[in-house]
């Protein structure tokens, strides 16, 4: 697990990505949970700070680091062994931070430890790229673009077979439903971008079933 506390600005932090990595929750229920606290704009202002992080595209996103306070006053109100244990985690981080802190300067550590949280740092990108690979390879449908594709690729095999466009219509039924039944999904939109391929060799290769005359 990665890094739970650091250091900016002579205060132990941690920030709204760590917390929500560790808590098991969505980065963007956490900053909607920071959001909603019922807290002085005061205590606010002294212990919530938005910044802007580049994420594994290179784009802006926004998280909050929080000082302590803040991040007791909102993990208040997560419940249950796990997060229990967690908080713990948690308080034991930044009072070792702290104590740190308090130690006299030592360079080289110093120079150690930011290495070792730039390292902690890139570990946690590539694990998040290589997250949102995976996922977009096993749970990701297709998009607009590709659902186009695939229907171009259905239309152009339906032509190809049937020119009298009345006769189509029981074809693309057909096909469609062929696919449906192969893929199981309720249309050819909800196919998985993995099986992409998959299917436009299917259709590519895509005979009908003619009904006795």
């Amino acid at each position: 697990m990665n890094q739970l506390v650091f250091i900016q600005d002579g205060k132990t932090v941690t920030d709204s990505l760590t917390v929500a990595e560790v808590f098991g929750k969505r980065h963007s229920d956490v900053l909607r949970s920071i959001n909603n606290l019922e807290c002085s704009d005061d205590f606010n202002e002294r212990n919530f700070a938005s910044v802007d992080y580049p994420d594994a595209k290179g784009q802006h996103r926004r998280k909050i680091i929080m000082t302590q306070d803040g991040f007791s006053f909102l993990v208040m109100g997560y419940t249950g062994k796990e997060a229990a244990r967690f908080k713990e985690m948690y308080i034991n981080a930044f009072n070792k931070m702290r104590d740190q802190l308090k130690r006299p300067a030592d360079p080289l550590k110093a120079l150690m430890q930011a290495t070792h949280n730039l390292l902690a740092s890139q570990e946690m990108i590539v694990e998040r790229v290589d997250g949102l690979e995976t996922k977009l390879e096993t749970q990701i449908t297709l998009d607009s673009g590709q659902q186009r594709r695939l229907q171009q690729a259905i239309n152009k095999k339906v032509c190809s077979i049937e020119q009298d466009k009345q006769e189509r219509s029981e074809l693309f039924r057909q096909i469609h439903r062929e696919i449906k039944d192969r893929w199981q999904v309720p249309s050819y939109k909800d196919v998985l971008r993995q099986d992409m391929q998959s299917v436009l060799n299917y259709v590519d290769a895509w005979k009908p079933i003619r009904k006795a005359g």
